[in-house]
């Protein structure tokens, strides 16, 4: 998982130059999709090459009802996140809050962006108990650590802490990831609202692309099957 510069999508970015985005996406998941996806096209490649009779036309049909889904859910989660708005783009849908309409985020057993008088679960960005148990764990050896070197002043720690070293480029040990990355948001959250250009509703777009492509093939896979 990690954090890099990235470019916006098309149509939901400032002029070139005058918003530098901040991208967040899993890593994990983008290299679990795209084994899933090499895995399931030469299956298919090869029912097609050697099937008999309806074989190949079902494993044509199979593909987009399987490809599009395992491409959404690993491939196309991110979020965009400049001085202007938030740009959470999920599975199915993708979700541009302007800083000024964002009321919180918060990570619980999920990552969620709670913005327009609605939540929204932010994909991007998993939470892993057991990162967070790692971290935790950290967390309290570092606090030992400092407190016996101080001769039993128990040195400061916690979230500040953490978003000072997300500030600083570094990754805090003592936190887990998605901690970080909402405790990050809700930091430039706090910085922009009052912006003029950070106001505005919260916008939702469907993602067509994946969810027509799959209930196409979804029916062509039944039909096929079914006349079998």
């Amino acid at each position: 998982m990690t954090e890099s510069d990235g470019t916006p999508e098309p149509g939901n970015a400032a002029p070139e130059g005058q918003y530098a985005d901040r991208v967040y996406r899993s890593v994990p998941g983008v290299i679990s999709g795209v084994l899933l996806l090499a895995v399931a096209g030469w299956l298919i490649i090869d029912a097609v090459a050697s099937g008999t009779g309806r074989t190949p036309w079902i494993a044509l049909a199979a593909a987009p009802v399987f490809g599009f889904p395992v491409a959404a859910y690993t491939l196309r989660p991110v979020v965009y996140a400049n001085d202007r708005r938030l740009l959470v783009r999920n599975p199915l849908r993708t979700v541009e809050a302007p800083w000024a309409s964002v009321e919180a985020l918060r990570a619980g057993y999920s990552v969620e962006l709670l913005a327009g008088g609605k939540k929204y679960q932010v994909w991007a960005v998993p939470v892993s108990l057991r990162q967070r148990k790692r971290a935790n764990r950290a967390a309290n050896r570092a606090a030992s650590a400092a407190e016996a070197f101080s001769g039993g002043t128990r040195a400061p720690s916690g979230p500040a802490q953490a978003r000072r070293g997300l500030r600083q480029g570094d990754s805090d040990p003592t936190r887990a990831w998605s901690d970080q990355v909402v405790d990050t948001l809700q930091e430039i959250a706090e910085r922009n609202a009052g912006r003029p250009d950070a106001a505005g509703p919260v916008v939702v777009r469907w993602c067509w692309w994946v969810i027509a492509p799959t209930l196409v093939g979804l029916v062509a896979f039944v039909t096929l099957i079914a006349a079998s």
